[in-house]
């Protein structure tokens, strides 16, 4: 599948991994619609940066913690492509948004458990159902997974649970939509500097440091090198790579 000319939706894309994610694609000449859920200045300042570099791009709201989130955010897409002129269709889907509320089982609440499944598990699985009927033949599916999913962390128990969950949707959604020839992967991070992690990982050098030294190559990956990753896995060059988790952690743990 050739990326120039093909259009991508990104969930929770306004910054971090999923804003690198939509820079990296646009950079590649597909077109990409960049969900956010409530940061509309974050999203519009992504779009902005992407079309002053001669890329196609759009911003779309919706609350995926919502069960009607998923059906609202494809009909957003949908509008979106017809603002841009562009035929409805789908080629590629990033299931990149997420929530990481910190917390060993003494201190997870009903709440925190909750909001991970319904942004990090339900959510993916509804989106991925709404855009399958939008979904060209070809077409490219990551999920943003967690080293946390392989390695045990108990500080993130119920993050963890969520992100194991996505690893076997990935391996099983393959097989489900494989004679469509659509490739299903899921990318694992570790620590990213992003604002997801900035409360533990940017005010506090000895938990950076730590989980630096953590990982073989002694440094934590960035958000552009996860991008790089899903540029990759939606290229021609990865078709023959499909229900795999791609390990992103530089090493950690191992």
């Amino acid at each position: 599948m050739h990326t120039t000319g093909r259009v991508a939706l990104i969930t929770g894309a306004s910054r971090g991994i999923g804003a690198a994610i939509a820079h990296a694609l646009a950079a590649t000449g597909v077109t990409v619609i960049i969900h956010y859920g409530s940061d509309c200045a974050a999203a519009a300042a992504v779009v902005d940066d992407i079309t002053a570099d001669g890329g196609r791009a759009a911003a779309v709201r919706a609350d995926l913690t919502r069960p009607d989130g998923p059906a609202e955010l494809l009909q957003q897409f949908d509008c979106a492509l017809d603002d841009l002129g562009i035929d409805r269709g789908l080629d590629i889907l990033v299931n990149n948004a997420g929530i990481n509320r910190r917390g060993a089982i003494a201190h997870v609440t009903a709440d925190d458990f909750d909001h991970h499944v319904a942004l990090n598990q339900r959510a993916p699985f509804f989106v991925t159902q709404q855009a399958l009927p939008r979904m060209r033949n070809g077409g490219r599916i990551v999920n943003i997974s967690s080293g946390s999913a392989r390695y045990a962390r108990p500080e993130v128990i119920s993050y963890a649970m969520t992100k194991g969950a996505i690893e076997v949707f990935t391996r099983t959604l393959a097989a489900a939509v494989g004679e469509r020839g659509i490739t299903v992967n899921a990318v694992a991070p570790a620590a990213i500097d992003t604002d997801m992690n900035a409360h533990w990982l940017r005010r506090n050098d000895q938990a950076r440091t730590a989980a630096a030294l953590s990982t073989a190559l002694r440094t934590l990956a960035t958000a552009a090198d996860i991008a790089n990753i899903v540029a990759f896995l939606v290229s021609d060059a990865a078709g023959a790579i499909t229900g795999q988790v791609i390990d992103a952690t530089n090493g950690n743990r191992l």
